[in-house]
């Protein structure tokens, strides 16, 4: 079963930082092939892309998060992190990675941020 694991969710306050961490699931050599993301959802919402990033390190940010947030991946680990800076009360959901295995994609079970006024 392929289910990458998030953490580094916490509570803050409003102006502070998190940097949250997913491990993937199967072999290095898939990780390094295969796009990874973040996404949230907050309560009542739908869930929304946060960041991806590519097998080449291309990155794509939502409008919201530009500038505020870093996706990265460190391939020798099979680890996505999410550098989350001047975090505000908005930015409060269940945040998710997803994993992608060619076309075939995998979610995480979420990690919680909350992010107080």
């Amino acid at each position: 079963q392929v289910q990458p694991v998030e953490s580094g969710g916490g509570l803050v306050q409003a102006g502070g930082s998190l940097r949250l961490s997913c491990a993937a699931s199967g072999s290095g050599f898939i990780f390094r092939l295969n796009t990874m993301g973040w996404y949230r959802q907050a309560p009542g919402k739908q869930r929304e892309l946060v960041a991806d990033i590519t097998s080449d390190g291309s990155t794509n940010y939502a409008d919201f998060v530009k500038g505020r947030f870093t996706i990265s991946r460190d391939n020798a680990k099979n680890t996505v992190y999410l550098q989350m800076n001047s975090l505000k009360p908005e930015d409060t959901a269940v945040y998710y990675c997803k994993q992608w295995i060619f076309q075939n994609g995998y979610w995480g079970q979420g990690t919680q941020v909350t992010v107080s006024s």
